[in-house]
This record gives C-alpha cells, sequence and structure tokens, in this order.
C-alpha cells in the first residue's frame, strides 16, 4: 500500500462557502457545528425485536463497524435494510481535486465534469461509509432510523492489483478529519477492505492460473518441463548434491515396499533438517525446509526430470507456503494426488477472495435489495462507489448512466429536491442548501436533540437504534462522521416528503411515490453551475429553478468558439492577451477570458471560426522570424516560444488523462499534447444525451465557488475565479 499526498492549497478561513464544499459533486463538509451537550445514557435491556425507549435527550454512539464486528454489524445490516423504506449514504474521503484547474469550471462542459469527477473518484480513497437504513413505523407514526459507521480502507489482501491501493491525500481533507477526531489509526489498522466486483473476478482469475500453472507441470501431464539454466558451478554442484539424496531416500522406499516392510526412512542427519520424513496425505514424503527459492526451483527440477513416481507439492501452511517431495505408486495414484491438492488450492483460494470482499457485500445488499438510496450532492459519492466496489469508471458520461442504473436504480438527491420544489424553498426560506443548514432549518427538533412534545403536524419523529438503545431525540455526540451525516440526509429527506404531502403510511415503496417522480435519478454534475444529469435517461440539463434567476449571467458559454492557451509568458495578464487578440482579429472578437490556473487561459471568441483562425496565425508566425512577426500584436503571447494553443476537444482530451500534474501546461505536456498548435475538427454530438455544444450556456458567475488557493507563484490568478471577463 502506497499513500501519496499532494499538498492542496491553503483555505485561509476557518468557515468556507457553500459551493467550495459543494462543487463536482462533493461535500466537503466545513460548517462548523455547535458542539453538543454529552449527556449519560444507562443501556435499557434489549427485549423481543425491539429496543427499549430511552430517556429524553438521549445521548449514545454511532454504530462504528471495524473488522473486529463487522460480520455481525453486517447480518444486523441485511435485516435493517430489507426492512427499510429508504437507505441514505455519506462518504468521507482522503481529498476532493488531484490538481487546481481538475476543479469545476464555468467552461467545463458536461462531459469534461464527469472527466474531472471520474478522476477524483479514481485518485482518492475513501476512509468512512455512512449507512443508514429508515423504516417507517405506522404503529408510533414516526421512521426508525438505523446508523451506521463504517472505517474502511483499501488493503490488498489477495495477488490481484488495482490502482485504488494507491490513492492521493489533500491535506486540506486531512486537517478537517483530524480537526473532528477522524482515528486515522483505527483506519488503518481496521478498517474494513474490500474488493470490487471487476477485481474479485480478477484475482479468482489469478489466483487459480497460477495454480493450473503449477500443477500442470506435474509429472502426469505431458507438458515439456522447463529447464533452470545452472548459471553457476554452486548450482551444479548442489544439482548433483540433491539428486543423489533424494535417489537414496526413493531407493530405501523401493527396498521398504519390495520387503513390504511398514518401516520408512528416517530423517537425515544434515544440521539444519532440510530432509525431514513425514507422510503427506497417506503417503511418504520428504517436508523441505530452508531452502531458498532458487534452490527449490532447483529441486523441483530434479524431481520432473529424473523420478516419475515423484511429486514435488508446494501447499499454503500455518504461516507460509510448504513444499513437499511425495512419493506415489503409480500414475493413477499420482493423478489422484495432484487433484486433492488442486482441490484444496482452490478452496483456499475461494475462502481467501470471499474473506476479502469485506466492505462490499455493504454495496451488494444495496444493489441487489434495490431500496431508494439517498445522499445530499451525492454524484462524486455515487462514483466512488461504482469505481470501489463494482469496477473500473467508464470514459464517457453515457456509459456511466449506464453502469449506475444497472446497480442503483433509484437515487434521489436531498439538494436537487430542495432546490427544485418551490414548496420546500420557501420552508428553506431561500437559505443555503448545505446539509447542516438544511437539517437545523428542516429537522430543528431533531438537531437539537429535544422532545417531540408539541411538535407541529408536519414535523417527522425519527427515532434511533444503536444496538440495544433506542431513543426519538437523539443526539450522538459525534458530528462530522460519515454515519451521523447519513443520518442528517435521511431525516431531510423524511421532512422534506412530509411537506410535500407523502403519505408514509399509504405507500411501502417510495420510489414509486408520484410525487418523487421529477426529482428521483437527478444529479448535479456541478452544484455551482446548476449542471444535472439524468442516470436513468442519461440526459443533461442546466438547472433553471428559481433558485438560479438570482445568478448574475455576464455571458454565455458556446463550446466551439473556444480556444485554449497555455505555457505563455507568466508576466502576461488576462486583459493583455486579450487586447492582443482583439488587435488582431477586431474589438468585437474575443468574448471572454478565464482562467484555469497560472499557465492557461481559456479564450472564447464570438465566432467559431476564429478558433481556427487564430490557430493557423499562430502556427504561420511561430514558423518566421523576421521583423514583421517581432512586431506582430501577437508577438508578446508567443514570446519564448513554449506558447501552445488547441481548439476545445484537446482540453477534453487532457482532462481525460489519468496523469494529474499540477500545472495545466505540465499536463499537458506530460499527456502529450505538445504541438505549437493543434488543430481539432470541432465534433459536435448533434445525436446524443449531451445537449447540443451549439447552444449556448448561461454561466453564473455570482456563485463560483471560493477557490482554493493555487501554489506558490500562483498568487496572481487564484484558481476558479472569474478573470477579467470584460466585453470588447
Amino acid at each position: 500500500m502506497l499513500l501519496l499526498y499532494r499538498a492542496s492549497q491553503s483555505r485561509g478561513h476557518e468557515e468556507v462557502s457553500e459551493t467550495v464544499k459543494e462543487d463536482i459533486g462533493m461535500k466537503q463538509h466545513w460548517m462548523v457545528r455547535a458542539i453538543s451537550k454529552t449527556l449519560t445514557l444507562i443501556p435499557i435491556p434489549f427485549h423481543s425485536s425491539r429496543a427499549s425507549f430511552s430517556s429524553p435527550s438521549s445521548s449514545f454512539a454511532l454504530k462504528n463497524v471495524t473488522r473486529s464486528n463487522f460480520e455481525l454489524s453486517l447480518a444486523d445490516l441485511r435485516r435493517h435494510v430489507r426492512d427499510s423504506d429508504f437507505v441514505s449514504i455519506d462518504l468521507e474521503m482522503t481529498g476532493v481535486t488531484s490538481a487546481p484547474w481538475r476543479e469545476s469550471f464555468e467552461f467545463d462542459r458536461f462531459d469534461v465534469r464527469y472527466l474531472k469527477v471520474k478522476d477524483s473518484a479514481e485518485k482518492f480513497a475513501v476512509v468512512q461509509f455512512g449507512v443508514c437504513p429508515f423504516r417507517w413505523d405506522s404503529t408510533k407514526q414516526s421512521f426508525i432510523a438505523h446508523p451506521h459507521n463504517f472505517y474502511i480502507f483499501p488493503r490488498q489482501e489477495v495477488g490481484a492489483y488495482d490502482p485504488s491501493y494507491e490513492f492521493l491525500c489533500q491535506t486540506a481533507s486531512i486537517d478537517f478529519l483530524a480537526k473532528y477526531q477522524f482515528d486515522f489509526n483505527l483506519c488503518v489498522k481496521e478498517g474494513i477492505s474490500y474488493l470490487s466486483r471487476a477485481l474479485e473476478d480478477a484475482a479468482r482469475l489469478h489466483l487459480h492460473s497460477t495454480h493450473e500453472d503449477e500443477l500442470s507441470e506435474s509429472p502426469c501431464t505431458t507438458k515439456e518441463i522447463k529447464d533452470v539454466p545452472l548459471v553457476r558451478m554452486a548450482d551444479i554442484l548442489f544439482v548433483e548434491r540433491m539428486r543423489n539424496k533424494i535417489s537414496e531416500w526413493h531407493d530405501d522406499l523401493l527396498q521398504i515396499r519390495n520387503r513390504r516392510s511398514s518401516q520408512i526412512p528416517e530423517d537425515s542427519n544434515d544440521s539444519m533438517n532440510q530432509f525431514q520424513t513425514i507422510f503427506f496425505r497417506m503417503r511418504p514424503a520428504i517436508k523441505l525446509n530452508g531452502f531458498t527459492s532458487r534452490q527449490l526451483r532447483l529441486i523441483k527440477s530434479v524431481i520432473q526430470k529424473s523420478f516419475k513416481d515423484l511429486a514435488y507439492i508446494r501447499v499454503n501452511g500455518a504461516s507460509c507456503l510448504e513444499q513437499f517431495i511425495v512419493y506415489t505408486n503409480s500414475r493413477r495414484d499420482l493423478e489422484l494426488l495432484m487433484k486433492e491438492v488442486k482441490g484444496d488450492l482452490c478452496k483456499e483460494a475461494e475462502m481467501k477472495i470471499g474473506a476479502a470482499i469485506g466492505f462490499r457485500h455493504v454495496i451488494d445488499l444495496l444493489s441487489s435489495e434495490q431500496k431508494l438510496i439517498v445522499g445530499h450532492n451525492c454524484f462524486l459519492d455515487i462514483a466512488h462507489v461504482c469505481r470501489k466496489f463494482v469496477g473500473p469508471l467508464p470514459s464517457n458520461l453515457e456509459e456511466y448512466v449506464t453502469l449506475v442504473q444497472k446497480n442503483f436504480p433509484y437515487i434521489i438527491d436531498t439538494k436537487i429536491l430542495l432546490n427544485a420544489s418551490n414548496v420546500l424553498q420557501l420552508k428553506m426560506k431561500k437559505s443555503s442548501t448545505s446539509l447542516s443548514k438544511a437539517f437545523a432549518i428542516l429537522c430543528p427538533h431533531i438537531a437539537s436533540g429535544v422532545s417531540s412534545s408539541g411538535l407541529a403536524p408536519s414535523s417527522v419523529t425519527v427515532e434511533v437504534q444503536v444496538d440495544d438503545m433506542r431513543s426519538s431525540n437523539w443526539n450522538s455526540g459525534a458530528k462530522h462522521e460519515a454515519g451521523y451525516d447519513a443520518f442528517m440526509t435521511g431525516c431531510i429527506f423524511a421532512q422534506s416528503c412530509s411537506h410535500l404531502n407523502i403519505d408514509f403510511s399509504s405507500h411501502s415503496m417510495l420510489m414509486k411515490e408520484e410525487k418523487l417522480q421529477k426529482y428521483i435519478n437527478l444529479l448535479y454534475l456541478s452544484w455551482s453551475c446548476g449542471d444535472i444529469v439524468n442516470i436513468k435517461t442519461g440526459g443533461t440539463t442546466t438547472e433553471s429553478s428559481a433558485f438560479n434567476t438570482f445568478k448574475i449571467q455576464p455571458t454565455k458559454i458556446l463550446f466551439p468558439n473556444i480556444a485554449i492557451i497555455w505555457g505563455f509568458p507568466s508576466k502576461l495578464k488576462a486583459r493583455e492577451i486579450k487586447e492582443s487578440l482583439c488587435k488582431v482579429f477586431g474589438l468585437t472578437s474575443v468574448t471572454s477570458i478565464y482562467h484555469l490556473d497560472r499557465t492557461a487561459v481559456f479564450v472564447q471568441f464570438n465566432k467559431s471560426e476564429l478558433v481556427s483562425d487564430f490557430l493557423e496565425l499562430k502556427s504561420r508566425l511561430e514558423k518566421k522570424n523576421d521583423a514583421i512577426s517581432v512586431f506582430h500584436p501577437l508577438s508578446e503571447l508567443l514570446e519564448g516560444g513554449n506558447t501552445r494553443a488547441a481548439s476545445y476537444e484537446v482540453y477534453k482530451e487532457i482532462c481525460g488523462s489519468p496523469i494529474s500534474k499540477v500545472l495545466f501546461a505540465d499536463q499537458a505536456e506530460a499527456v502529450g499534447i505538445n504541438l505549437n498548435t493543434k488543430l481539432l475538427e470541432n465534433k459536435v454530438q448533434e445525436n446524443g444525451s449531451f445537449a447540443n455544444s451549439q447552444s449556448p450556456i448561461d454561466t453564473k458567475t455570482a456563485d463560483i465557488k471560493q477557490p482554493l488557493k493555487c501554489t506558490s507563484g500562483s498568487s496572481k490568478f487564484p484558481k476558479g475565479e472569474m478573470l477579467d471577463i470584460v466585453s470588447c
């Protein structure tokens, strides 16, 4: 296991804006909750199938699950999920973005946004997974919640390798977890490991093929035996000595067999006791001890070449591999022995793989039960689930949507629900829809842990059950844990359903509720930009709810009109780049310029043909080195000979690379986009799930997320800010 640490940029504030923590489908819980008073609770004995109801203002811990109690907890969770009406989830991760330019920008198209989320899900690890089943109790007219907080860790327990065994850490994310007492030692030491379905298949194939290769070299096969090269005199002497020792033992066995004696040769007097005479599966055998791996290969070669009735066997011992030389009295006996050994090895391999599946059993449970999955701004959460527990993510959004729909057909995002419903917007009073804010506004009686008596008729009561403790006014005393955030998400959803006049008693399946149909399977690709993808159909749209009408809309984005420029002299600012372009192509030719980082900018022209005109002109100027070129308006932009430019499709290609350099110019060079000018035809998908690229998309710079500050030397152009966007 290798941890690759990538320093993220300093925030400068303890509390960060809503748009930062929830952009590109990710919740970075930065709002600081008030510390709740800790109250003691005397556990009440558990009776029958229900837990006893605890005293008012109850405080008891979440159900924390590690390797030590996973099996028992999984059995309980299976029952709770089967009985549930919906299951809420939340994840804690080691980071957000692998490079500053991989943040979600206003100039990112839907397919590019997906590639950035894909990169995040591939680069960072999930260290906590919250699962909270909610069941409606019609007798008490309340929900019963069972919050579980799983510590997980990508431990390599089988031979098959996967990139997820290596992951990045952003210092901001790690620091945040540390501030809220995240137990890193517990996570690494006792975190539940897992195998994705794809990795399980690969591991099974690898282990079985390994055993097949070993067993296929036995004397009962006709496969040609490979010689081990004897490159040293020591090898030659060792092989001869082993042949003599084994031959002596073999001859003694034959003599005993012919005399029909039950005596077997005694152990060698070798000081290291390297030859230990034993019985292996009721057959005379030698156990080999203290040999190097090369010596064992030489011994195996001697057996296969010189002794047709001896078999070289390797099996798993208590703590390590054990090697034996086994005598068989016939070819049929040899075949039977090899079959027995193969069966045991396969059984051991199956058990090892089954044990390594670990936390994926929880994901398989959620997928097989096909319950309504509830998350908050959860596009990235779902991407992590698919990458960590299903398999590699597809390279495009359409295939990804198919993958998600196959495994989780019913997902609802409470952030979509709060922003899209006029009723809920009124309840929220146009306030922030962050998880903690929504929980405090919609569920104040639950958030404060006060008695549920005297509540408004529309208020939903939620009882929490953890093992044998149960309370209707629960306070876990542990905030910013995945299990508690999953609980908050579920409470927000339950309360939202109540405000939408959904009758819990009359519906056993909330995913079929008519009033929820227009919200199910809609997820934010980018919260700050209002970009939404339909996980069922693959369709994409930009949010046009009343929530977004207050956002400033300075320009419209036309992707065929965009060129990306990088590697220009660091002294140039956006306005200077724009002025030089306007001198060549006209005062109104450039509508906006946007910095990815200090090494690259988007340039949007007012006409799509100006992109190719600019690229062609740049190429011609760089081929010349005359006085006219030196005094050309673009000469300052091209100074130094390192300036590169390309169309928007090249930007997509760069974003799709698994490489992540800190600066975009370095990234482009690493990917191989290092031509002075790369001309690509603007291939726009006329048919498909993506919105037509010719259609403008409104930008909303008022809600662009507060950026992480760039690394040293980049203070001129803070990442994520729209710089010098002015009309000519």
